[in-house]
């Protein structure tokens, strides 16, 4: 969950000065921007978990039977 948090927020900060003003957040607010960048970590999420599983052949680790 690290790698999400910390990747998803790399992303953002990248892409923070292409985003529409109401999606940039500012810091020491609780603003829309800041929900976009909680669905960055999420989405960065979703991607590590499912790379993850690419390796089993049903999405369970560890279970060889």
């Amino acid at each position: 969950m690290l790698l999400a948090v910390l990747a998803g927020n790399a992303v953002y900060f990248v892409l923070m000065p292409y985003l529409p003003p109401v999606a940039r957040h500012a810091p020491y607010r609780l603003d829309f921007g800041l929900l976009v960048d909680f669905l960055f970590c999420v989405a960065v999420l979703a991607i590590v978990k499912k790379v993850s599983r690419w390796g089993t052949a049903d999405g369970r680790k560890g279970d060889t039977t």
